[in-house]
């Protein structure tokens, strides 16, 4: 964890502000308040401050919400991770798949595989990625981000997340850093 005291401040804030539901983690109250918010960006993007990213990529949902916010203060662009269909089918828009990067998860917290798609024309080589997310419980979303860089030429600097819920389980190659451990929620 960050010793810099607006960051201890904002971790504060995020266990005040944090539940466990009987279906799980509730951290909805985290977009409602401003003061959160306002930090999130500055203190994600701390994480990997030494690396420079040039893009910030994020996934749907979440990583829409706290992406741009790391993006704006690492003065870098900010790249959509949409579920998808290997066919490049979004639900509401079909992207034709020589345009799209597509990979699939492996199995996530709940079991599921899901696929996920990039525009090729928005990630491209020489760009140097960071991933942010809110949560990572296996990493399986994160891991398929880094292939999903790999295949676009681009370099994966590394992974920066609101809350770290994996079980031990070790990531080096994904270079994770998160502001919270599962464990200091209670």
């Amino acid at each position: 964890m960050d010793v810099r005291p607006e960051a201890d401040t904002l971790v504060a804030r995020l266990r005040t502000l944090f539940t466990w539901r009987d279906d799980g983690a509730d951290i909805a109250a985290w977009w409602a308040h401003a003061d959160v918010l306002s930090g999130l960006g500055a203190a994600l993007a701390h994480l990997h401050a030494h690396t420079r990213p040039s893009v910030v990529i994020g996934p749907e949902a979440s990583g829409f919400i706290i992406g741009p916010l790391v993006a704006l203060q690492a003065n870098a662009g900010f790249v959509e991770m949409r579920k998808g269909r290997a066919d490049g089918d979004f639900g509401d828009r079909i992207l034709v798949q020589d345009r799209v990067l597509t990979r699939s998860t492996p199995p996530d917290f709940a079991n599921r595989t899901l696929d996920w798609v990039v525009q090729r024309r928005v990630l491209r080589p020489g760009h140097r990625v960071l991933f942010v997310d809110d949560w990572v419980e296996t990493a399986a979303t994160a891991q398929t981000a880094r292939r999903i860089v790999e295949d676009s030429g681009a370099t994966w600097i590394g992974a920066a997340v609101i809350v770290d819920a994996t079980s031990g389980q070790a990531h080096p190659d994904l270079r994770l850093r998160a502001l919270l451990r599962r464990r200091e929620l209670s």
